[in-house]
């Protein structure tokens, strides 16, 4: 899947498909078994967007269920067509007993369609065990869970040079004065404090989210993403105001950030020829500087907190995969049980490419300190919410061109006028929602 892997899988999917459909023949027997029975001779049919690395490793986890209950488990990847392939699947009376769900929308659609079957007793008291409220209430729909996060990600890091900012006399921030510090050290070094990608427009709206979440907390984003408190609204414009101070901030920002792709602006910080001291971007940052070839991620790449705006709570952005189930029999409540428990995640995570929202994962487990680091601020967060251009229609959150994404590009070059961001902002969601 692609550096922003769920981009094309944003809430607004067309649901055509799911809409009012009933799972009618579909069901199991209804009952969940309280021990831990065989289910020899049963098969199982779990599905979701990864394929290649990801399908093997997912794979591993579900042969380990495999050997511990003697069920069949087989996976199949419906790659970015979610909402079209469990739509039709449902249509025809066969969805899948599992599916793993980027966006917490299609889960919402789906459940309120009455597709999904809650989670059982078992399953709940794991989740309860291994999991922030956080988490459990991205699983819950009109008060009943039906969730198991299975991945996350962290999009609240950011990524410096070593070799530059200890040249410079640079150290992570403690808040975001310290940041705008520190990047002036860099500044005066030699190298740009930041470089910027505003790329289409997405990696704009992860900053946004990041500082609004610090500066309106977590009420008021869950508002802002459900557009019931307006765009126009004070709290909207102390976001923009908090990244004004650095995107205003000639001296600190490599030029050209309109125009430059977000691999372009890591390139530039980890690049051969390195024009900038930092790089903001989630942790999939740490497998484009692989990919590039020069900086070592845990060496000269590192990362710190997305730096805390006044007396914010330590608070993190991300996105994630969500296990849900079709079907109410054991085997399946028994599957949706262990993919809930540390020790199914403990089979991915020292493979590399998992970050596991569960609290009770083995952090040590992990391939690498950098790994177990993001992993370690991702459960620690008091507050975690998901990335909000997800949670928004895709003509408003989704869409190259327009909405948010080409709002914050706008804003990037101008970032004087915060009313008439807003306006924008508030126009493009009542056309949107």
């Amino acid at each position: 899947m692609s550096i922003h892997s769920h981009r094309t899988l944003t809430a607004s999917v067309s649901f055509a498909a799911v809409v009012g459909l009933t799972l009618a023949g579909c069901s199991g027997s209804g009952d969940n078994n309280d021990d831990d029975a065989e289910f020899s001779g049963e098969t199982l049919e779990v599905s979701g967007a990864w394929s290649g690395a990801e399908q093997e490793n997912f794979e591993k986890v579900l042969d380990k269920f495999e050997q511990d209950t003697g069920a069949t488990v087989n996976y199949s990847s419906f790659g970015d067509k979610a909402a079209t392939t469990l739509g039709t699947q449902i249509e025809g009376g066969s969805p899948p007993n599992v599916a793993m769900l980027a966006q917490p929308a299609l889960m919402t659609q789906l459940a309120q369609d009455g597709n999904l079957v809650p989670l059982s007793q078992d399953v709940l008291d794991e989740v309860n065990d291994n999991y922030s409220q956080s988490w459990i209430d991205l699983g819950t729909v009109d008060g009943e869970v039906y969730g198991v996060w299975f991945k996350a990600s962290n999009k609240s890091t950011v990524w410096y040079n070593a070799d530059i900012w200890g040249d410079a006399g640079a150290e992570p921030p403690e808040s975001w004065d310290d940041f705008l510090t520190q990047l002036q050290l860099v500044a005066d070094s030699g190298y740009a404090g930041i470089s910027i990608g505003a790329d289409v427009g997405w990696p704009l709206t992860d900053w946004f989210e990041n500082v609004y979440l610090q500066t309106a907390g977590g009420d008021m984003y869950d508002q802002l993403a459900a557009h019931e408190i307006p765009w126009t609204d004070p709290s909207v414009a102390t976001a923009l105001e908090t990244l004004a101070t650095l995107w205003g901030n000639s001296a600190l920002v490599e030029p050209g950030s309109a125009q430059r792709t977000f691999p372009e602006s890591v390139s530039a910080v980890f690049g051969a020829d390195p024009t900038a001291g930092t790089v903001y971007e989630g942790d999939f940052v740490a497998g484009v500087i692989k990919d590039e070839g020069v900086s070592v991620v845990g060496e000269n790449a590192l990362f710190f907190d997305f730096p805390l705006v006044g007396d914010a709570e330590t608070s993190i952005v991300g996105g994630g995969d969500v296990a849900v189930a079709f079907t109410d029999d054991a085997a399946t409540q028994a599957l949706m049980e262990y993919l809930a428990s540390p020790e199914s995640a403990e089979v991915w995570v020292p493979e590399g490419g998992l970050t596991s929202p569960n609290k009770d994962v083995d952090t040590a487990l992990y391939p690498d300190e950098t790994a177990k680091k993001i992993a370690e601020a991702l459960t620690g967060a008091e507050v975690f919410r998901f990335d909000m251009s997800d949670l928004t229609p895709s003509a408003f959150g989704g869409t190259e061109g327009q909405g948010f994404w080409q709002i914050m590009i706008q804003f990037l070059e101008n970032p004087t006028d915060i009313p008439g961001t807003q306006q924008a902002l508030e126009d493009a969601a009542v056309a949107a929602y």
